[in-house]
């Protein structure tokens, strides 16, 4: 088989990285991946995921193992905030008629399902470590790592997020990060037998429920913060539970009560980024959260970062040359990307706002429908 780059280069071992490098294995590529944390940890709580993502899963060939250790469900249920239902969502099987149309897992869970198919495709994973300089010239990049090492590479790709260091190296006068004007809170719960899929209770905020396992769920709220100030994690339970204090719904009440010190709650503030094309210099290219951050309003950013690995490794075994091969990803990905990071900062809008929500049923409408399509 033809591939534009043999000796490849991942910075990051998230989510994007991990994916890239299953996939570019599979055609035979050296890969070498580099991770700065030295136990290669994902913190967080649940992750929610729709079709596109579970069909991305397929082609990583780690759906089984999602399955297995996760929870998968069909279609979304809304209520009033007194639990009186309103809809369910329908949520469609874009990963094929045997695998439900969404579902949820623990972000370490996933992380570690990823690291273990990494590893086990042949990638050479060096934890702990970063590069300290790149020089490119037109046949391949040489790098000079942390530990001392320079090594030298057909193609680098910079999957290290949404703070990334080979952004700045590459595209120094890219945009920053951007506040939302938000916050998710997270928390992990015991599941309850009426909790079999996403459940969501509309109010002023918007508190909802995914099973990540056969005993566990997670908790999400978003929250409206003009200002990125900081929490002190020792007020995390409080202010989550006076979060929940406005909705009488029975579940909710339940649900407020059971928090406490082991809820392994997270906040984060919601930040999002869009850098303009190009995305690649020369032989070295960005993907994932590098380049496209977005907030969870459409449950898809590690969704499109796993498709741009799966995107990638298909271009480079289309093309003899690697800038041909960088230029039909980046002319694949684009308007997806700009699509699901754009309707979810615009979704955020309209919920701060207190909006149209017409437009808001419309933009979710059209944005899980080009979700369902093809990559």
């Amino acid at each position: 088989m033809t591939l534009a780059a043999r000796r490849i280069l991942i910075i990051g071992g998230g989510f994007s990285g991990m994916s890239a490098a299953i996939e570019l294995r599979k055609l035979g590529a050296e890969v070498d991946l580099v991770e700065i944390d030295a136990g290669w940890r994902n913190y967080g709580a649940g992750i929610s995921l729709g079709g596109a993502t579970l069909r991305a899963f397929r082609r990583l060939g780690i759906l089984d193992a999602f399955l297995r250790e996760g929870n998968a469900a069909d279609g979304l249920q809304t209520f009033l905030a007194d639990g009186t239902p309103l809809a369910t969502l329908p949520t469609p099987r874009v990963a094929g008629p045997d695998v439900p149309g969404s579902g949820a897992i623990m972000r370490p869970v996933l992380a570690r399902i990823l690291a273990e198919a990494t590893r086990a495709a042949g990638t050479k994973v060096h934890l702990g470590c970063t590069f300290t300089s790149i020089a490119q010239d037109a046949e391949g990049v040489d790098v000079t790592f942390t530990d001392g090492q320079r090594r030298r590479y057909d193609l680098m790709v910079g999957a290290d997020g949404l703070y990334s260091k080979t952004r700045e190296a590459l595209l120094p006068g890219a945009p920053k990060p951007r506040y939302s004007g938000q916050a998710v809170w997270r928390a992990v719960l015991p599941r309850p037998p009426e909790v079999q899929g996403a459940m969501m209770w509309m109010g002023r905020v918007k508190p909802g429920v995914n099973p990540v396992s056969k005993e566990l769920m997670y908790l999400f709220l978003t929250e409206h913060r003009p200002g990125n100030e900081h929490v002190d994690p020792a007020t995390f339970v409080e202010t989550l539970r006076a979060l929940l204090a406005p909705f009488p719904a029975p579940l909710v009440q339940r649900i407020r009560e059971q928090i406490g010190a082991g809820s392994q709650i997270v906040f984060r503030p919601l930040e999002g980024l869009l850098v303009p094309r190009p995305w690649f210099r020369g032989r070295v290219v960005l993907i994932g959260d590098t380049v496209h951050a977005t907030t969870p309003h459409l449950a898809s950013g590690a969704c499109i970062g796993i498709e741009d690995a799966i995107v990638l490794a298909e271009e480079l075994a289309r093309h003899d040359g690697v800038a041909d091969a960088l230029a039909a990803f980046e002319a694949r990905r684009w308007e997806r990307c700009r699509m699901v990071v754009e309707n979810s900062l615009r979704l955020g809008e309209i919920e701060i706002a207190g909006g149209d929500k017409e437009e808001h049923g419309r933009i979710m409408r059209e944005s899980l429908i080009a979700l369902a399509q093809p990559i």
